[in-house]
């Protein structure tokens, strides 16, 4: 049962950690971006509708593609005032209700939403409102649901993670009896 749940949880790092290393050149891109434009309106005092959106629009896939990498290192935002202190096997089993009670359902009722939000956007062919705005708007949309989707995955790798240790510790209890 280890070697399958290792293989799963391996299996979903390796997925995040190659979407969270590409989506981290979108911060790259991010800022030649930003520089791009506050030259333009710094010299010319005009900016572009479509160059503004592309700004938020790739903050918002650095967010969503990195929020499975971020929790598969463990940088996640986590109020924090027992949890250091924990041994390695009561951290497993917080880090198990976590994602069991919160993490993952919740998960799933954004992807189930931000989908028929998304769906939604491509059959009325949304784009932007402002004229000079990108076009395909349901683009992002469908990047909520994919972002959180790589979030769900790395809460199931969470999980089999926490089962592994708790296996494992109690197995070296068993030993020492």
């Amino acid at each position: 049962m280890i070697q399958l749940l290792s293989k799963i949880e391996n299996g979903i790092g390796t997925l995040n950690e190659a979407i969270g290393r590409m989506a981290s050149w979108l911060t790259f891109v991010l800022v030649l971006l930003v520089c791009f434009d506050v030259t333009v309106r710094y010299f010319f005092k005009e900016t572009q509708t479509w160059i503004m959106e592309l700004e938020w629009h790739l903050f918002a896939l650095i967010f969503l593609l990195g929020a499975g990498y971020t929790l598969k290192h463990d940088h996640h935002v986590r109020v924090d005032l027992f949890y250091t202190k924990f041994s390695k096997r009561d951290k497993a089993w917080v880090n198990l209700a976590g994602a069991v009670l919160f993490l993952i359902p919740w998960c799933i009722v954004i992807i189930i939403y931000s989908y028929f939000y998304a769906l939604n956007s491509f059959q009325q062919g949304e784009g932007s409102p402002d004229p000079g705005g990108l076009p395909a708007r349901y683009l992002i949309k469908f990047a909520i649901t994919f972002g959180v989707g790589l979030l769900l995955l790395q809460a199931i790798a969470t999980v089999c993670n926490s089962i592994i240790i708790l296996l494992e510790t109690n197995n070296e209890n068993e030993g020492t009896d």
